[in-house]
């Protein structure tokens, strides 16, 4: 059954656009332009963009074009002092209405970062659909590929961001109808991968996902999957995936293995096609299982000792991302098996708690950077410091989009020349 969107909220949001004359506008033909759009952060991120005009472009990957399917959404994002207590009644400290949606989020990173993104997902034609195309069309997103319904409701997300433990609360309401693999026609389909250099799952949309995999494969294209945690129909997708990110639950989540360490060795062994695996830990940075069919090994080591190794000589003075590493080597876990290949750790930026305002979208924004990472081929010792200071970069404003850097940006500097 379709969900009603708040009246409140319908309201203000028809109060925001510049092209919205009363509460209740019509809504626009899905022929108008980007400008003609409902949007409410066009204003904004115009500013943004001048700004960072003014810095020389460090020179963009000769195969940029990338392909997402997956969630957005519109997040309403309240800031609190505090969380409040059942039965609490407690005032905001601030509030944003941004995009949202895991896909929707990395793919405007990756715009921002360069890429060409193109966009396969599915909203209604109501007031929060049109700002969700207006914001990703000014970002840089194609939207051609987003399937927009006649009758339903576009997704939307409340988000209470906890000021004193710096953690966000989710509440989500899918969108109805939900997309279905007879929405992308295949001459779409076609459109929409031709010429890309990856694709981008984010474990939804499942059915839809598992058609526009099946045809990178046939067509020789690269697939990266975000693995948040366990989802329906996720396990067909990372049969066909050949790079993996994950939350830090889901390695063991998914292959009952005793650590995290072992885990990755498990995922590496049920899934011969990947080429890495990232886990990502938060503040804590992230762990790297790199397959390797080259070079030399320096004899078979217990993966739980090596990163107990790394961890040891990881750099915890450092306030910017750097990265651990040791030579190549036969991972063994014990009673899993043993995987031919390399263990990095990576670390976070060390973020001044006075900076630290919202970790909402850090995920979705080390995967854009992930994905220019594989564009511009990058190395592991350049591909994790740069996705830390991404996410980094993205938890110093509220909201999944507010802060993400443009190429610009002379903290991305060092890695983009």
């Amino acid at each position: 059954m379709a969900s009603s969107y708040p009246t409140a909220i319908s309201s203000a949001l028809a109060a925001i656009s510049p092209s919205s004359p009363s509460p209740s506008p019509s809504p626009p033909p899905p022929s108008l332009s980007k400008q003609a759009r409902f949007g409410f952060s066009t204003r904004s991120w115009r500013r943004s963009r001048m700004s960072s005009d003014r810095s020389p472009s460090p020179p963009l990957p000769d195969r940029r074009v990338v392909v997402g399917c997956g969630s957005v959404c519109v997040d309403f994002l309240a800031a609190v002092a505090s969380y409040p207590k059942p039965d609490d009644k407690i005032r905001s400290t601030s509030l944003e209405v941004r995009g949202g949606g895991n896909a929707g989020n990395a793919l405007t990173c990756a715009a921002r970062l360069g890429l060409n993104p193109r966009l396969i997902s599915k909203v209604a034609d109501d007031a929060q659909g049109r700002s969700i195309l207006a914001e990703l069309e000014a970002d840089g997103v194609d939207t051609s590929f987003l399937v927009v319904s006649k009758e339903g409701n576009s997704p939307f997300t409340y988000i209470i961001v906890d000021n004193q433990t710096k953690t966000r609360t989710c509440i989500h309401t899918p969108g109805y109808p939900p997309m279905l693999p007879r929405d992308l026609s295949q001459t779409n389909l076609l459109s929409a991968i031709d010429g890309a250099r990856i694709v981008y799952f984010d474990g939804r949309l499942y059915e839809t996902a598992l058609v526009v995999a099946q045809e990178a494969v046939r067509r020789k294209i690269p697939i990266l999957i975000d693995a948040e945690r366990p989802r329906e129909g996720l396990d067909d997708l990372l049969k066909l995936a050949d790079y993996a990110v994950c939350s830090a639950k889901f390695p063991q989540a998914w292959t009952n293995a005793p650590s995290v360490a072992s885990a990755l060795v498990s995922v590496m062994l049920r899934l011969p096609n990947l080429r890495f695996i990232i886990v990502t830990l938060g503040s804590e940075g992230c762990i790297m299982l790199e397959r390797s069919t080259e070079g030399d090994s320096q004899g078979e080591v217990d993966v739980d000792n090596l990163l107990e190794i790394l961890k040891q000589r990881k750099d915890d003075v450092s306030t910017i991302p750097t990265y651990v590493s040791l030579s190549v080597s036969q991972l063994n876990a014990k009673g899993i098996g043993t995987v031919h290949g390399r263990l990095l750790l990576g670390t976070a930026e060390k973020i001044p708690p006075q900076e630290l305002i919202d970790t909402t979208g850090a995920g979705d924004a080390f995967i854009g950077a992930i994905l220019y990472a594989i564009c511009a081929d990058m190395s592991p010792e350049k591909l994790l410091p740069f996705a830390a200071q991404v996410a980094a970069a993205n938890c110093r404003a509220l909201g999944a989009r507010t802060s993400l850097p443009y190429r610009t940006d002379p903290h991305l500097a060092p890695f983009l020349s």
